[in-house]
């Protein structure tokens, strides 16, 4: 299974970024055998639709978990009709969140746990 981690940096060392839309990276592993690619998220920039973005490039790269600090209403919404579950308050280093979910210490979200652009400073 292919987990999508937020991330500070491109390796599994990196802290777990707190926006999922925003965040500087994603780290996309392998759960089997923990192999991992790097993919710098390009929308963090954007003004607005980060979250719906970031939320179709881990569904389109082939995610059935994201394991993020905090997501908005759009991004989870957008996950959720993917089929991606959202695994939200993670913290500590990309591998020490992965290791906590495959433990079976995180639970997936029943729903977003942030106001929408709130990556940006700025809520509606």
């Amino acid at each position: 299974m292919k987990i999508a981690v937020t991330a500070a940096g491109p390796s599994t060392s990196a802290t777990v970024d707190p926006r999922f839309g925003r965040c500087a990276y994603f780290l996309l592993v392998e759960s089997d055998d923990g192999s991992f690619e790097a993919v710098e998220n390009a929308g963090g920039a954007q003004g607005g639709g980060a979250g719906i973005q970031a939320a179709r490039l881990v569904a389109q790269r082939g995610a059935k978990v994201v394991l993020t600090g905090s997501v908005g209403p759009n991004a989870y919404q957008a996950l959720e009709a993917a089929g991606v579950e959202v695994v939200v308050g993670c913290s500590g280093t990309a591998l020490q969140a992965i290791e906590l979910f495959q433990s079976g210490q995180l639970r997936a979200a029943t729903g977003p746990n942030a106001a929408s652009h709130a990556g940006t400073g700025a809520t509606r």
